[in-house]
């Protein structure tokens, strides 16, 4: 039974899981970004965590501890400089993992860990736009946008008969009105239409 180990074992023995991990470990902090698995991808991130919090504060102690794990001291000098300048300010959360579908020749579930502070994609310095949000608005329903439309036609028809009075033609008055009452007749078939 393994009641209580959380350890992450990825089919490997102790030493070859330290060694693959120091690895990665290293090509994270040198590229910023890697795809793995994401059960590596995981074990990754508890491995790395911890390293990056300690080079926040450069003492000598501090580097021999992470270069104990790393066992890479490119991977140590990238981490205390470049790295632990731009997470000097974050309390914690210095890794994120993207899903990225599966593996096509194992169908390995596939996913992408990267440093946070790295990703020009998702900077947070931009200051962000205020959502504006109109409270109270009701939605208008496709009966009332209708409704609207035949409340609007007696204003046609009231402009209508003064467009007739402009004119000298006796045979322009008697068009419109055939007009009205064509739109009538159509507005009282689509409100039978509805009703049904």
């Amino acid at each position: 039974m393994r009641h209580g180990k959380k350890v992450a074992h990825l089919g490997r023995t102790n030493t070859h899981r330290k060694a693959m991990l120091a690895n990665m470990a290293s090509s994270l902090i040198e590229h910023k970004r890697i795809n793995t698995t994401v059960a590596k991808a995981k074990a990754l991130k508890q491995f790395v965590e911890p390293l990056v919090t300690r080079s926040k504060e450069d003492t000598t102690h501090n580097r021999r501890v992470v270069f104990r794990a790393l066992r890479n001291k490119y991977a140590v000098t990238e981490l205390f400089r470049i790295v632990s300048e731009k997470v000097g300010d974050r309390p914690g959360g210095y890794t994120r993992i993207i899903k990225l579908g599966n593996r096509l020749g194992d169908n390995a579930d596939m996913a992408l860990i990267e440093l946070v502070d790295f990703n020009e994609v998702y900077e947070t310095d931009k200051p962000k736009k205020k959502k504006s949000r109109r409270r109270g608005a009701k939605k208008v329903a496709p009966a009332e946008v209708e409704a609207e439309v035949v409340a609007d036609a007696p204003v046609a028809e009231e402009a209508a008969p003064e467009a007739a009075a402009e004119a000298p033609d006796a045979e322009a008055a008697p068009a419109e009105e055939s007009n009205a009452e064509e739109a009538d007749e159509a507005s009282s078939s689509e409100e039978e239409n509805k009703a049904e």
